[in-house]
């Protein structure tokens, strides 16, 4: 009666990348019945259950999209790029305060909240729940009770997908199918807005033509340790390449230590000093972009970067779209295991992309 099912099975009528018979084979019935009966529990007793509808309509002209569910930048971009198909209405949003960054000056959001008490005295005709936890219901519940709204995860919990994908054809299940299989491979993909500020910034401090690569990475089975390797040949190969390092925080020790081997003139280190969004400018205007997953990676495909990426656990398919370019290495455990030879032809591979598309 309940339909628990729902925590596994994909809530529109096309398929997409996901890991889903791996997820079933991996947790026990009882234990995603549990997890599905938690969250049902608790909408019932915030009230909140009989506020859920199934489509979005033309009345539903301003909206408050909610979602704290996505722990990194990488899965913010993902989960919130179907945005895009909602150009037509006035547009919200609800973040932790480390995802707001991203869209301070979006395309497509109004307004960006990261306290409640910023949102208590604004009306909405909608919501957009990114999915069913305890949190997401919580702040729900507390900015508009009685206020409908839809799920894009929903009680959907679990399996691995392609975020992206899931992300526009769940945002096209809830318009009611208002574009075909085939529309929305061609428009899926991260969507990243930069300010002109930045894009000044960034103009007057990098040179003419360059290669960036990320360096560091907050897992270690995606953070690759033969970059050295790599540069070692482009110098090599190309003695006047200008070459950007990019990176976080956990990339300023491994980009000094990287300084020491190489012509410092022809070496920009930007790790940890510009913001996110001024650093995914910096890769826009690169001519590639060496990197493993992560969120770089994905401000990268909203850029239309060209991108060699290094992926492990995750296939390329499950995070990237038919619309980016990538050009992907991938190893089942660890990035590291990908040969440093490999990731050099792949960079071949994709300059001459490059040069045939500039």
């Amino acid at each position: 009666m309940l339909n628990f099912q729902r925590t596994y099975i994909l809530p529109f009528k096309f398929s997409i990348p996901n890991y889903i018979s791996i997820h079933l084979e991996k947790v026990k019935p009882a234990s995603r019945f549990l997890k599905f009966l938690r969250r049902y529990l608790f909408l019932l007793l915030l009230r909140q259950k009989n506020l859920e509808i199934f489509e979005i309509l033309a009345e539903h002209k301003k909206i408050l999209w909610i979602n704290v569910s996505a722990p990194s930048l990488g899965d913010s971009l993902m989960d919130l790029s179907s945005r895009t198909i909602l150009k037509n209405k006035t547009l919200d949003l609800f973040t932790d305060t480390k995802n707001s960054t991203l869209y301070q000056n979006d395309e497509f959001f109004n307004n960006i909240y990261t306290t409640i008490n910023d949102l208590t005295i604004t009306s909405y005709d909608l919501i957009i729940l990114d999915s069913f936890s305890s949190r997401t219901i919580k702040i729900k519940a507390k900015v508009a009770p009685r206020t409908l709204f839809v799920g894009m995860f929903g009680f959907f919990n679990g399996p691995e997908v392609n975020r992206i994908l899931f992300s526009f054809h769940q945002m096209n299940s809830l318009l009611n199918y208002s574009m075909t299989e085939k529309e929305i491979t061609a428009k899926a993909q991260n969507s990243l807005t930069i300010s002109n500020k930045d894009q000044k910034i960034v103009k007057s401090i990098i040179p003419d033509k360059f290669i960036a690569i990320s360096l560091g990475g907050e897992w270690e089975y995606k953070s690759y340790q033969k970059w050295k390797e790599v540069l070692s040949e482009l110098f090599f190969d190309n003695s006047s390449l200008n070459v950007v390092f990019v990176g976080s925080i956990n990339a300023t020790a491994l980009s000094r230590d990287m300084l020491k081997h190489f012509p410092d003139n022809q070496i920009l280190n930007f790790t940890s000093r510009l913001s996110f969004n001024q650093t995914a400018e910096v890769i826009r205007h690169s001519e590639v972009f060496l990197c493993c997953d992560g969120g770089l990676m994905h401000a990268a495909t909203a850029l239309n970067a060209t991108i060699v990426s290094l992926f492990a656990r995750l296939t390329p398919e499950m995070l990237v779209t038919k619309k980016t370019h990538v050009f992907s290495l991938y190893d089942k455990e660890n990035v590291n295991n990908i040969s440093s030879s490999a990731v050099i032809s792949k960079y071949y591979e994709a300059t001459s992309f490059f040069d045939n598309h500039p």
